[in-house]
């Protein structure tokens, strides 16, 4: 026995020596580790202003984006040792997408897992024989994600009933939304104002208001068209079929929308297809209440039902009676599809659903109850909001700001919400899926970690749990603004493979007052 007397026994004089010279030789390369003055009065995060862990972190990000200020983070252990780690984490961000993480984990508690979006067919007519005499009117209900298929499915059971004429208008109802003057504008500095990612919510809101345009090459020569087929969309294909070759990227090609009179768009493509190749993109062209009119006309059409009235829009009929309706997904399963692929409209279209479901007698705008939802529902949680500005839900907004550490105190209450499994499951998993499929692979780190991410002009940014090598998970927030910000990235990569390989876990100090000052090793 190392300690003991010649009768075998230890003296506690014996015991304090030997305990002091232990301490003396642990302490000494964590002094030198982690040079710091001791904490006082229990504080066990004597080294929160000092850590060698955020120091190498904010030394590299420096030598990266040349600025000191470029970089906020913070990050937090969860469930296992480790210390906080700070670098400019109060200073508000642009946070980008991570801030679907606010609004998603929100809408979880505010609406509940289990909350669904409804969208009716009623009539005020009636059936007689194979013809619906009588308007046809469609009651949006707000759903983010109201597919083409769907739509299908349901318009089907018209022609199941032996429907094949309406005798009257389709009328769209989209009053379920309250916006007061629009929203604000998102000055975005690509050359694509009909990218997916700009489609504004609305409770017309249908198939993500997209059109899905396909070229493909064969002995033919090529074939274009688009998904869904309307009647206002023509397709003007000057693509080329070539010898066999490698299948050329989407940039190989150009599409170019042609806004004509009376709400026609004549897109016209150009390149050149090697055969057994195609190639495709989505665009977003025309405006709600016109694309889900028309698409919801499309798809009648091709079940053989014709619809002798026009598009209208107005109000249901509190007299009208339901012929049919169909149910979203519940909520868990958009939020999936929100965070795994960052889906700006669906994340605005939730805002505004939170705010629909909350709005008060005074209040006439949707966006804006839904900010103050989420503001009083993050306040009764003890969140500091002071500099927090959630514009619309999706982080698309150059007015959007958060501080690292408000991210992270989110997270940590996520993190013991009872629905947290559900909001963990829809965030990309590290080198794996959604948007991090392609980042940090090959390091060790598969699915080491659930990461939201943000991507803006001079933004990247990243918000999530991860798992270290002691099997600590970590909530962690990391933003970069930076002029440019492209490599912020790797930045944001280095954070996490250091979490994960290099976790710092130091051992700290403190002093305890339990009548006599001693120090302790934590």
């Amino acid at each position: 026995m190392p300690y003991s007397n010649s009768a075998g026994k230890v003296t506690l004089r014996q015991k304090r020596q030997a305990l002091t010279l232990a301490a003396a030789f642990v302490l000494t390369p964590v002094l030198a580790y982690f040079p710091s003055t001791l904490a006082a009065d229990g504080d066990s995060t004597g080294y929160s202003s000092n850590r060698l862990w955020a120091s190498q972190m904010r030394d590299y990000a420096t030598k990266s984006l040349k600025s000191e200020e470029a970089l906020s983070m913070a990050a937090v252990p969860l469930n296992g040792p480790g210390l906080d780690q700070n670098i400019n984490a109060d200073v508000p961000m642009s946070p980008g997408s991570i801030m679907k993480v606010v609004t998603t984990y929100a809408a979880l508690e505010i609406l509940g897992p289990t909350h669904h979006w409804d969208t009716d067919f009623l009539t005020d007519g009636e059936m007689i024989g194979d013809t619906l005499k009588g308007n046809l009117y469609v009651r949006f209900g707000g759903d983010p994600k109201l597919t083409f298929e769907r739509l299908w499915t349901t318009l089907r059971e018209l022609r199941d009933m032996g429907i094949t004429r309406i005798d009257g208008n389709l009328v769209l109802d989209g009053s379920y939304f309250e916006v007061d003057g629009g929203f604000p504008a998102f000055e975005d500095n690509g050359d694509n104002p009909y990218a997916p990612f700009l489609v504004e919510p609305s409770a017309y809101l249908t198939n993500l208001n997209l059109m899905h345009f396909q070229v493909r090459a064969d002995e033919r020569g090529t074939q274009a068209w688009s998904t869904p087929a309307l009647s206002e969309i023509v397709i003007d294909n000057r693509v080329t079929a070539v010898a066999d070759g490698a299948c050329p990227s989407r940039r190989s090609f150009e599409w170019e929308p042609v806004f004509q009179e009376g709400g026609r768009v004549t897109v016209r493509v150009t390149g050149e297809l090697p055969q057994g190749c195609r190639t495709t993109t989505y665009l977003s062209l025309l405006p709600h209440e016109q694309y889900s009119g028309s698409m919801i006309r499309s798809l009648l059409g091709e079940m053989g039902i014709i619809v002798s009235g026009g598009n209208l829009s107005g109000l249901t009929p509190e007299t009208a009676r339901l012929v049919m309706k169909t149910t979203s997904p519940d909520l868990v399963t958009m939020v999936r599809d929100i965070n795994k692929w960052s889906s700006n409209v669906m994340a605005r279209q939730l805002l505004l659903t939170i705010g629909a479901q909350n709005r008060l007698d005074n209040e006439n705008d949707d966006r804006v109850a839904g900010i103050r939802v989420i503001y009083e529902w993050l306040e009764k949680k003890g969140v500091d909001t002071a500099g927090m500005v959630i514009d619309n839900g999706a982080g698309l907004t150059r007015h959007g700001k958060i501080t690292a550490r408000q991210g992270t105190k989110i997270l940590q209450h996520a993190w013991n919400s009872p629905y947290a499994s559900d909001l963990m499951a829809s965030m990309p998993i590290i080198a794996m899926d959604g948007t991090m499929a392609r980042r940090l692979r090959n390091t060790g780190m598969d699915g080491e970690g659930r990461i939201k991410t943000g991507y803006l002009e001079n933004v990247r940014s990243i918000a999530g749990f991860t798992r270290d090598e002691n099997n600590t998970t970590w909530a962690v927030v990391g933003m970069v603004n930076n002029d440019p910000a492209w490599n912020g990235q790797a930045v944001l990569d280095r954070i996490l493979y250091s979490l994960h390989f290099r976790p710092p876990t130091g051992t700290a100090l403190s002093r305890v007052d339990s009548g006599q000052h001693r120090t302790s090793v934590q």
